[in-house]
């Protein structure tokens, strides 16, 4: 573990703070947790852009001030702003990494938590359970975790030879909280009914993964649940399987890239998800009942 401001402090380099104080520490045999204490001014002129690089963990950010990000999605639009407030946590899997455009100043710890240390707690915590994953959390409020961010917090200000042991447990603590958020809905008593908050979740991450191919395995992971809970849920709830969704929100912003007269339909194809061409043609004509050609040109007169 160190307290020390050096270039290997590369969570905060992501977020344009190289020098950003940081604690590391080894909780179990598998991988060690890195926390960053973030504090980035955003001024109106220079663009506050943070990338995080793929990697098999999880970035669980908890804000100790009100802040707005807009999500960078994989077509290098951004999404809409999103309001997090003090106390509120995202939980982001780093699959595929992750870009986000800060539009407000940001203070808040960043946890780096590898999926080998989740897995490890889990299977030390919740031997009996299958849970290994943790779902998707955008700006949700959570007491449990921002309490123990203020005792990680305080572990800034001490002695560098009394942090270890408790950061340690601190980190197994964060694991152990997460993984049982995801338990909660898997062993409710509506386990067939996907709640709300997890629908979100898991519409979120569809509509933000819509340029290239999805797994219902890996969108049930999100959220935390198995692929076929998921998928019998999400049907339940939506009347939709989550393939159709994904065509459905597909085909939506093929739309909106069409009326925007900017691209071509080929590279709408492309952006939205679609095969090629011929198959965004042959996808919207069933939905809308139209060639993307025709609805555009319907659209310009």
């Amino acid at each position: 573990m160190s307290l020390d401001f050096h270039d290997g402090n590369w969570l905060g380099g992501c977020f344009g703070m190289p020098e950003a104080p940081f604690l590391e520490a080894m909780p179990l045999s598998s991988a060690p947790i890195t926390v960053s204490k973030i504090v980035r001014a955003v001024t109106k002129d220079v663009e506050a852009r943070v990338t995080i690089p793929r990697s098999d963990a999880y970035l669980v950010m908890v804000y100790l001030e009100d802040t707005i990000h807009s999500d960078v999605l994989s077509n290098g639009r951004l999404a809409p702003p999103r309001w997090c407030v003090k106390g509120s946590l995202c939980v982001v899997d780093l699959m595929e990494g992750a870009c986000a455009v800060l539009h407000r100043d940001l203070v808040a710890l960043a946890i780096y938590l590898p999926k080998a240390l989740v897995h490890d707690v889990a299977r030390t915590s919740f031997p009996d359970e299958v849970a290994r994953t943790l779902r998707c959390r955008r700006a949700e409020p959570d007491k449990v975790v921002s309490n123990l961010a203020s005792v990680v917090l305080s572990l800034f200000e001490r002695d560098p030879e009394t942090i270890d042991p408790l950061l340690r447990h601190l980190s197994i603590a964060v694991c152990t909280h997460l993984l049982q958020d995801c338990l909660d809905v898997v062993t409710s008593k509506n386990a067939t009914i996907l709640q709300a908050d997890r629908e979100m979740a898991a519409k979120g991450f569809m509509q933000e993964n819509l340029g290239r191919e999805l797994t219902v395995a890996e969108i049930a992971a999100v959220i935390g649940l198995s692929a076929a809970h998921f998928a019998q849920g999400f049907k339940n709830v939506t009347g939709l399987t989550p393939r159709q969704w994904i065509t459905r929100a597909r085909v939506g912003a093929a739309k909106t890239l069409l009326s925007e007269h900017e691209l071509s339909i080929r590279e709408i194809a492309r952006a939205c998800g679609f095969v090629d061409q011929s198959h965004l043609t042959k996808v919207f004509s069933r939905e809308v009942g139209t060639t993307p050609a025709r609805w555009r040109d319907r659209q310009l007169h």
